[in-house]
């Protein structure tokens, strides 16, 4: 018969560097081997208990939760939490730990042990020294009654000595021994990723790493027959006394919303209530319609009944303090484009214009906190996350964890390292496949890198790395997901230091903390809101106005006409060359049809082919039918065809009788089919609830199939919906006062699609008189100049000279507000410049007004010495040195070298002669015929390639008259592979295709003409 036995000694791979096996697969692992329980200690770490926590739900495995503890003056143990209290004691010990060192370490002695972790069972891992006597004294006087001696039997050559040890011990300080696995692994094949990672973590390769890799593969989970002949029936018994103490689950784990928002003599309810009403008067001073009154009481009463209020006040609260310091912020999702966070002015989406699903983010069913995202300034997010914690002290607020994992390329060279490859061959290796490729390492890659893919090394290589893809490396902080409690976080989730200084993680992750229904308020940072707010600033300056986004007009005739060319550099969401190609075609004209542009270029509308029978059916060819009136309720408005998730949800409850619990449980399985299957419940349950309402089977099917299309890319309309509300401000702002629309975006780089040239070279096409960097001029930032026609103009800033530093900076317009500069001494000296400040100057022209040209002005920096503080400074009379000036070409490689931009003429103008006649400039495509042969050339400005492509990658060109988007199908990626991510100049031949104003050249043949640049340095924007 066989031992009944729990595991009480296990690392995951979030014990980084040693772990090899997914918390998932050890816990599955366990379950198919029989085991009673398994504890997973993770060495100073709870980072991943909650996914084996889901995982042992799903296989009705018991978990038991627990860590391993290497104290600095003591013994290496294993802490195991039995009930509530105890769990909250070792994540408060882990993180004293984690707090006392710098971010990824750990620093525990003794003496932080002294109070015996209340309530924990400590088991000692004997390090058969002279020490483990004094070792096993201490835990047993600590831990009295909650002490065990582990044996840990991993078929060494010193078993029998070490178990005769063990036991020694045991009694002489009477502690009960129990069996244990000191398990890495949840099978002996991930044995050489053990030793990998071992490599990895110190530093070395496994042939130099010797004794400290383990001496067999026995430190993985083992059948209990095989436990059975290595262990006494005692010490296997004893693992299940423990687990039976072990009654901790994390359900037990219940939050409690902050509160110290709520006056006193208030409730949160009446509080929330007040605040509401408050800010529908503002909202509304002339009366507030019914419909939005009606909505209000509504959400109000739902999330009266499950007690959100805090969680809104909560928001409410941090919104309030940005908008007290002028930072622009916007509410996106559900929750937040509600009927009450309008009135809060958490979001600026008015309710009355939308239809949201209050309940995609708040269920009865699912009992689980609304997920409200805050959006602000990027550039000022640092001083609302500041607050957060000043507001609510470390001990109870910090962000939520990232976990970063291993793609190709880390898994690629920190493998090739382990093995001992060479720096250039580790390289080669890592740069061999691009991120489309797949998980696979593809052979026809290792060839086109030098290596032979049939070689021992290599194949190793490629099996070690696959097996890498995915896990954990390191804990990193969440981009602004803020946890919050009411008491001690300490005691729900083990915090730790950031990399950042003044920052500090929970060990979970938002998948975590949203399995546990834990509260998670997300900060987070846009670049656009900054953006935004720098042009209504120098807009109200320069025109004398007050205006705010508010303010901005809504529904702008001439602002939708310039979206439906496609003519949106710069606009946010819509600037992608996807957008700009969709725009033609669906011709916006409302606030929604924006809501509708934002949300349709995703991959889920593409992937469930949406986007052309909605295309179809607003241009009127064809017929827009509905098969009941519920569906007509739910799709009417996007011409019955599903766009956004919460049309989804809503047509699974009213075509197929779900209930809001059942279809948020859609949703979700719909956001993890992909990865993890788990559509095919909801298959059979959606058709049979569709065909019971009288709904065909082909239109049930068809909904089904569009659900599955929708993946994980499916864009919420509340997203869309403030998103849109950001672009239509961007694109008024474009359309109205260009000049200070692109100040302001060159004064928030880096953000967006393009770089500073290319929103240049668009605001110049549209009329902006750009003006260059002038130390006699300009400031740090870009700024409005008035021309004679009262009109501004552009003035280039001080921080875009690259290498200028910014004190250098701002102590030139200091000394300059003072008095004009006579010269570059008097520049040098009053501004206190380096040479480096001075060089970089020079090569950006920007001393042009002082000392001339760039030659000129080179020479002049040159010569300016110091003056020492002993002696007056001397005074030389030299005969001026005259310099011939620049070519042009010279003065347009400086100019991108420097600024990264020209206000010359475009290089493409310049090697014009030297290219064929036969390419065409991108503005004579608009007079060619669809499916016209042409030759096309300009400068690489972007590369994308879309999840929804199959293979194919989209490529902008730029030349002097505009830029050319190039379609290059898989085929040719393949084929032309090196032509296409390493040309700079590129050449393309191929067909042109025109769909109204929408024109693309599909390639068929592409030319790297990078050499004509010659030593001209033009970056792109690639994959992002």
């Amino acid at each position: 018969m066989l031992p009944v036995y729990a595991e009480l000694h296990c690392i995951s791979n979030f014990t980084f560097q040693r772990g090899a096996s997914h918390p998932e697969e050890l816990v599955e692992r366990a379950a198919q081997l029989g085991y009673a329980a398994l504890a997973i200690t993770d060495e100073c770490s709870l980072a991943g208990v909650v996914r084996a926590h889901v995982a042992a739900k799903a296989v009705g495995l018991k978990l038991i939760i627990g860590s391993e503890i290497r104290l600095i003056d003591g013994p290496r143990c294993i802490l195991l939490a039995t009930d509530r209290d105890s769990y909250g004691n070792l994540s408060t010990l882990i993180t004293r730990g984690r707090r006392a060192a710098q971010k990824g370490a750990y620093q525990l002695c003794r003496a932080d042990l002294d109070d015996g972790v209340p309530g924990c069972l400590a088991l000692l891992l004997p390090q058969y020294d002279s020490q483990d006597d004094e070792h096993v004294a201490w835990l047993a006087r600590i831990f009295g009654g909650r002490a065990w001696l582990a044996l840990e039997l991993l078929r060494g050559a010193d078993d029998d000595g070490r178990h005769h040890h063990v036991e020694q011990l045991a009694l002489k300080h009477r502690l009960p021994l129990v069996a244990a696995g000191d398990v890495h692994m949840h099978a002996r094949e991930r044995r050489p990723l053990q030793d990998v990672l071992t490599a990895i973590g110190l530093g070395t390769t496994v042939a130099a790493a010797g004794k400290a890799l383990h001496a067999n593969g026995e430190r993985h989970l083992r059948p209990r027959n095989v436990l059975a002949r290595l262990y006494s029936r005692a010490s296997l018994a004893e693992t299940i006394t423990i687990a039976d103490r072990c009654r901790f689950s994390l359900d037990e784990l219940r939050y409690e919303y902050p509160e110290e928002l709520v006056p006193r003599g208030a409730t949160p309810a009446t509080h929330l209530r007040k605040l509401t009403e408050a800010g529908s008067r503002e909202r509304w001073p002339d009366g507030v319609p019914d419909k939005v009154r009606r909505l209000v009481e509504h959400e109000l009463a739902l999330i009266a009944e499950l007690r959100y209020e805090a969680y809104f006040l909560t928001v409410h609260d941090i919104v309030r303090y940005a908008r007290s310091r002028d930072i622009l912020c916007q509410g996106r999702g559900s929750a937040a484009n509600s009927a009450v966070c309008y009135c809060l002015g958490i979001t600026a989406v008015d309710p009355a214009r939308m239809e949201m699903l209050f309940e995609r983010f708040i269920s009865k069913e699912r009992n689980e906190p609304p997920d409200i995202d805050v959006d602000f300034e990027h550039e000022r997010r640092e001083e609302v996350i500041q607050y957060i914690y000043r507001k609510y002290g470390r001990d109870r607020a910090a962000l939520a964890a990232t976990v970063i994992t291993y793609r190709y390329r880390s898994a690629a060279r920190d493998v090739g390292k382990a093995l001992g490859l060479s720096p250039s061959q580790v390289d080669r290796l890592a740069k061999s496949r691009a991120w489309w490729d797949g998980r696979r390492v593809l052979p026809q890659r290792l060839r086109e890198a030098g290596f032979d893919p049939g070689s021992v090394v290599i194949r190793r290589w490629m099996q070690l790395v696959d097996m890498l893809l995915g896990f954990p490396r390191h804990l990193s902080q969440h981009v602004g997901g803020f946890v919050i409690a009411r008491d001690a976080l300490p005691r729900l989730v083990p915090v730790e230091n950031a990399a950042m200084p003044e920052r500090t993680v929970i060990q979970w992750d938002k998948d975590d903390l949203e399995a546990l229904g834990l509260l998670k308020v997300d900060v987070l940072g846009l670049g656009m809101l900054t953006a935004i707010r720098r042009a209504l600033a120098l807009l109200n300056e320069f025109r004398g106005r007050s205006l705010q986004l508010t303010d901005i007009p809504a529904e702008d005739a001439s602002t939708y006409d310039m979206i439906q060319h496609g003519d949106t550099i710069g606009v946010f969401q819509i600037e992608s060359r996807a957008q700009m190609s969709m725009l033609p075609r669906l011709r916006p004209t409302t606030f929604y049809d924006l809501v509708v542009e934002v949300a349709i270029v995703r991959p889920g509308p593409i992937q469930g082919k949406m986007v052309h029978p909605y295309l179809r059916r607003r241009q009127g060819l064809e017929v827009v039918t509905y098969p009941s009136d519920d569906v007509r309720s739910v799709l009417e408005r996007t011409l019955g065809i599903p766009i956004f998730q919460e049309q989804v949800i809503k047509l699974a409850m009213v075509a197929a009788g779900f209930s809001a619990g059942e279809a948020d449980a859609l949703r979700r399985a719909m956001a993890a089919w992909k990865r993890k299957g788990g559509l095919g419940p909801f298959e059979q349950r959606l058709i049979s609830g569709m065909r019971a309402r009288g709904y065909d089977e082909e239109f049930a099917r068809r909904v089904f199939d569009q659900i599955r299309g929708f993946g994980e890319y499916g864009f919420p309309e509340s997203h869309a919906a403030s998103f849109a509300l950001l672009a239509y401000v961007s694109a008024w702002l474009k359309r109205h006062e260009p000049a200070t629309f692109t100040c302001a975006l060159l004064n928030s780089q880096p953000m967006g699609f393009y770089a500073p040239a290319q929103l240049v070279q668009d605001a110049r096409r549209h009329g902006v008189e750009v003006r260059p960097v002038n130390v006699c001029h300009s400031i740090r930032d870009c700024t409005l100049e008035r021309r004679t026609d009262g009109e501004p103009a552009l003035r280039l800033g001080l921080r875009l000279v690259n290498g200028l530093s910014r004190q250098g900076a701002e102590r030139i317009v200091s000394a300059r507000c003072v008095a004009p500069f006579t010269d570059v001494h008097d520049m040098t000296q009053r501004a206190n410049l380096n040479r480096k400040d001075r060089d970089a100057l020079a090569a950006a022209g920007a001393l042009i007004g002082i000392a001339g040209h760039r030659r000129q002005a080179r020479w002049q920096v040159t010569g300016v010495e110091s003056v020492l503080p002993l002696l007056p400074a001397p005074t030389v009379r030299e005969t001026p040195v005259v310099f011939a000036p620049q070519t042009e070409g010279e003065e347009l490689i400086d100019d991108y070298a420097s600024l990264g931009l020209t206000l010359g003429r475009h290089p493409l103008a310049l090697l014009r002669g030297r290219l064929h006649r036969r390419y065409r400039r991108a503005a004579e495509l608009r007079e060619l015929a669809h499916g016209s042969f042409v030759q096309v050339a300009g400068l690489v400005i972007c590369r994308q390639r879309p999840s929804s492509a199959t293979g194919v990658v989209f490529v902008t060109l730029e030349d002097e008259t505009g830029v050319t988007n190039i379609i290059v199908w898989r085929t040719l990626v393949e084929r032309q592979r090196r032509e296409l991510l390493q040309a700079r100049l590129l050449a393309v031949s191929g067909d042109l295709q025109r769909e109204g104003e929408v024109i693309h050249v599909v390639a068929s043949r592409l030319t790297d003409c990078s050499h004509l640049l010659g030593q001209l340095t033009v970056l792109s924007r690639d994959f992002h």
